[in-house]
């Protein structure tokens, strides 16, 4: 709870910040360019050597996948029900599956889970978040943005193998057998430790409550499958399974983030509806402070 209260203190102090003339109109996309290129590689670097895989862990990277079909399913189902516009729709199909899984993971799995859930947590970004932002989210990108297909595929993947966090996973794999040295370890403990309080800093900054009415049905369903049906999806299928432990709470909770702040940018950007992907970001948020807590004690008392 100590930990959870500290990351509320930083998005207040982003919040406070917004409103200081001392502080420039881009010091959150500061803020993030730092925990993107600096400190998540930092703790990728740390914690990828400490995984040990096995067919367990396999929970983690397939539970996205699983939800990105559900959450596919349920806006295409309520599109065609309530005739939302192309680019609502459009909005929908690319922030719903595509959670907040590591800025804001991070540290909420850090506060309720600590260190130990963060190698699934990786597992869970990496090869789940990341791979479908870079594949389906290309693909909704060219089909429903304004330019009509000019996403271009292979530039995607490229800078998904370049990207910082990506390099720091391959790295860290291959580090695998070489324990590193007792400086090193250090120091990039001491680096990915400025993870939570910069990230939640920079989410305090950013966030905005726009809500125009023309959202408001849209909205709320697309933050109900996000935040309540995708997750609860999830944990019920689990525990039919019969699967359980760490893995699978982590992955739970994963599966419960608010919806990823640069996929509701790139839609911005690709010129869907701007008030929704706005709205879908910052209202998403702050309601995430009371239904991530809500799954986590979820996931404790499902046998």
């Amino acid at each position: 709870m100590e930990n959870f209260v500290l990351i509320g203190v930083f998005v207040l102090l982003g919040m406070l910040f917004r409103r200081l003339e001392a502080f420039p109109k881009d010091s959150a996309q500061t803020l993030n360019m730092f925990a993107l290129y600096v400190s998540l590689p930092a703790l990728i670097l740390l914690k990828v050597p400490q995984i040990v895989f096995s067919r367990e862990i396999l929970t983690a990277a397939v539970v996205p996948w699983g939800l990105l079909l559900l959450s596919v399913a349920a806006v295409l189902g309520a599109a065609r029900l309530w005739r939302w516009e192309r680019g609502t729709v459009g909005v929908l199909l690319l922030v719903v599956p595509l959670g907040n899984t590591s800025f804001l993971g991070v540290p909420m799995v850090q506060a309720f889970f600590g260190a130990a859930g963060l190698p699934y947590l990786i597992i869970y970004d990496q090869l789940g978040t990341l791979l479908i932002m870079v594949s389906y989210g290309s693909l909704i990108l060219a089909l429903y943005g304004k330019d009509g297909g000019s996403v271009n595929l292979v530039a995607m993947v490229r800078k998904m193998l370049f990207f910082p966090p990506t390099i720091a996973l391959m790295a860290g794999l291959v580090a695998r057998s070489w324990p590193y040295p007792e400086k090193l370890a250090q120091g990039l403990q001491n680096v990915a430790l400025t993870l939570v309080p910069v990230v939640m800093t920079a989410i305090g900054l950013q966030m905005r409550l726009r809500l125009p009415r023309r959202v408001f049905g849209p909205l709320a369903f697309g933050l109900a499958v996000k935040l309540l049906a995708a997750p609860l999806s999830a944990l019920l299928v689990c525990r039919l399974a019969g699967l359980g432990g760490m893995v699978v709470d982590v992955s739970i909770l994963e599966a419960a983030m608010p919806p990823m702040v640069t996929a509701g940018a790139l839609a911005v950007v690709a010129g869907m509806e701007a008030d929704l992907a706005v709205a879908m970001i910052g209202i998403g948020i702050i309601l995430s402070f009371g239904t991530l807590p809500a799954i986590y004690f979820l996931t404790r008392l499902a046998p």
